[in-house]
């Protein structure tokens, strides 16, 4: 099916992604530091504070026509903001040729570009700080329930998975499958298997992809983790040997059996998203404050060698699926016929 946008458009949705690149820039730096995203409402130089003007936020070529430096204090701007711009661009002009150019789909074509807005976000801020904030992990479950409304009131037959709207049964499908890893992982080896933000994000993640990509996407995630993670271990511990730093890590004692219930239970009831409006019932659910933020300074903040954040992989997998599902579909279908036989 033909979209109403000749193909040739997608780079009317690549340059968008990179604008809200420019604006991820923003979430990455100052969400993980506790930093409001409107106050200061104008963007500053992280180096020597300087505002920033429209010259030094145009979405890609501020900063290579620039060659990297503040244009005030000459201090260079890690790659990471280019990367995020074009990362972001080339996600929405995908998802753009495929859903207005391609195809006709105008519900996918504006939830999936902001659902890989989220994700981008989640990876660099867990590949730096190994954490993945609440806002980000409710954002995705919010679009997977927007995109499920509209299948609803379309008609469509993806809109209902095992008598339930699509997007419930995607979530539960992803807590149940992250969080069964961590109980597991807590009574099998006695240790923190799975990070909290990653079962909120595996929500989200079965919101908007529904239970079978979602499943798939996870699949992926462990591929690319597997690979990932030896290269993260190897490259780190090369870094620690030319640094001459092999300080043992002590490692926190693991969460209690009764609190990881009390969590998960909390997860599928979206306590952690209701407590974002509501910031004494986060407190009273799981006995934190769900803006409280411990600031690191980038140069000051360390890990493990071993320790591997599973985040950047579940929002890659994610993207993987969203763009490819009808392959990964194709696939499963094939394989399912083959030991099956019919």
């Amino acid at each position: 099916m033909d979209g109403p946008f000749p193909e040739w458009t997608w780079i009317v949705g690549f340059y968008i992604g990179a604008a809200i690149g420019s604006f991820l820039n923003v979430v990455i730096y100052r969400m993980p530091r506790g930093l409001s995203l409107a106050e200061p409402a104008h963007s500053f130089c992280p180096s020597c504070r300087h505002r920033l003007g429209w010259k030094d936020l145009f979405p890609l070529f501020s900063w290579i026509f620039q060659r990297g430096k503040c244009r005030y204090c000459k201090v260079s701007i890690p790659a990471r903001y280019l990367s995020v711009e074009i990362i972001t661009g080339a996600l929405f002009g995908a998802f753009w040729y495929q859903n207005f150019s391609a195809g006709n789909d105008l519900a996918r074509g504006v939830i999936l570009p902001l659902f890989a807005a989220c994700c981008v976000a989640a990876i660099f801020i867990d590949l730096k700080f190994y954490i993945i904030p609440d806002q980000i992990n409710a954002a995705m479950f919010g679009l997977g329930i927007a995109l499920n409304v509209v299948l609803i009131l379309q008609h469509k037959p993806d809109a209902m998975t095992w008598g339930m709207p699509s997007a419930i049964a995607g979530a539960l499908a992803g807590i149940g499958a992250l969080w069964g890893i961590a109980l597991l992982g807590r009574l099998i080896f006695k240790k923190d298997a799975m990070g909290h933000g990653d079962i909120k994000m595996a929500r989200g993640i079965g919101a908007v992809l529904f239970p079978v990509a979602a499943l798939m996407s996870f699949a992926v995630a462990v591929a690319l983790g597997a690979m990932g993670g030896i290269l993260q271990i190897l490259w780190r511990r090369k870094e620690e040997e030319a640094s001459g730093d092999d300080e043992d890590w002590e490692e926190e004692p693991p969460e209690s059996i009764g609190s990881l219930l009390k969590c998960g239970l909390g997860y599928v009831l979206c306590m952690d998203i209701w407590g974002l409006f509501r910031p004494k019932l986060y407190e009273s659910w799981f006995g934190e404050n769900p803006y409280a933020v411990e600031v690191v300074e980038e140069e000051d903040f360390q890990v493990g060698a071993t320790m591997i954040p599973f985040g950047p992989y579940l929002a890659a997998g994610a993207l993987v699926l969203a763009l490819f599902e009808p392959h990964f579909r194709e696939w499963l279908d094939a394989y399912v016929k083959g030991i099956t036989g019919m």
